[in-house]
């Protein structure tokens, strides 16, 4: 097993009485049904549905160090705005807000073994009840195989990595991990403010609940959802030699389609207009970012159409004569 401290991750604690109802008034999952030392994989939106900032949510126990509360494992770059954002929607409710990514930090740990299949290590169990001692740990919600997560203070990383048997490592070795599963990040493979869930693949990953209820931008998501507009989508890609920079154009056919996000062991992130792909494919056409070829490669997580399967289905069943 791997551990690495994510310095891209800051910290946020939210305490009262109100707490879980405040946020699962606002916030795209299920936070009523939340256990301690679980996590749900969420997100906040603005009214038009488009995502502020996604995130984790995890319960502590009150015997335990952190006492009873919630903690938000957040993109650090956007803890201050989304500190604001939730003292403005608290209103009179009684719920404290706090950043705490100046002490707490996020360590990931995961099996090297763990593939696209989503299956965890077998030791994965009981090393997330042994990491109870050194923090607030958790089984990433997205993916069995994304590994544990666990908010510690930021001096305890090697510390955490040793109690969990793991050998801490840097931040890159995690993305590679990420990458090659599949799983996109906000900041990185999509703009946040400009992207709805279903475009960064959030419905697929479990960072949605579409039967909780309300929830701020319900309606334009389950509008999406229920007539299946999402257009754009990230999707794993996988090339040959070095890396395209982040930020590069993706063209089919020599039309534009989208960009290339985050990259890195001969895989990446892309985002792209299906449609178009699926229309460049039936003319015969082929993926670049930049100059350098690439390939769709459907994740075993992905429930929702890749461009080419219907021609392939279609090849499939006509019988040859």
């Amino acid at each position: 097993m791997k551990a690495a401290l994510l310095p891209d991750r800051g910290v946020i604690k939210l305490a009262g009485d109100a707490t879980r109802n405040f946020l699962h008034g606002l916030v795209t999952a299920d936070i009523l049904t939340l256990a301690p030392a679980t996590a749900r994989f969420t997100a906040l939106l603005t009214p038009q549905g488009k995502i502020i900032a996604d995130f984790f949510v995890a319960e502590a126990a009150q015997q335990g160090e952190f006492g009873s509360a919630f903690f938000l494992d957040v993109p650090r770059a956007l803890g201050a705005t989304l500190t604001q954002k939730l003292n403005l929607y608290k209103l009179r409710a009684k719920v404290t807000v706090e950043d705490k990514s100046a002490a707490l930090g996020v360590l990931a740990a995961w099996n090297e073994s763990a593939n696209g299949g989503g299956e965890a290590s077998d030791g994965q169990d009981a090393a997330q009840m042994h990491a109870m001692k050194i923090g607030l740990c958790y089984a990433d919600p997205r993916l069995p195989a994304l590994g544990l997560r666990a908010i510690i203070p930021l001096e305890r990383a090697a510390q955490a990595a040793a109690e969990l048997g793991a050998a801490l490592t840097d931040s890159t070795a995690y993305d590679t991990h990420r990458i090659a599963l599949g799983i996109p990040q906000g900041g990185v493979d999509f703009v946040y403010s400009d992207a709805f869930p279903h475009e960064t693949d959030m419905d697929q990953l479990g960072g949605v609940d579409f039967k909780k209820g309300c929830f701020v931008g319900q309606e334009v998501v389950s509008r999406m959802q229920h007539r299946g507009t999402a257009r754009t989508r990230a999707v794993p890609v996988r090339f040959e030699g070095q890396a395209p920079e982040s930020g590069t154009a993706i063209t089919a056919g020599g039309r534009p389609v989208g960009t290339l996000g985050s990259a890195g062991g001969g895989r990446g992130i892309a985002s792209l207009r299906l449609d178009r792909v699926e229309e460049a494919f039936a003319e015969g056409g082929t993926l670049s970012a930049g100059t350098v070829p690439i390939h769709l490669v459907k994740p075993d997580w992905a429930r929702f159409p890749f461009p080419g399967e219907k021609a392939q289905e279609k090849a499939q069943e006509t019988p040859d004569r």
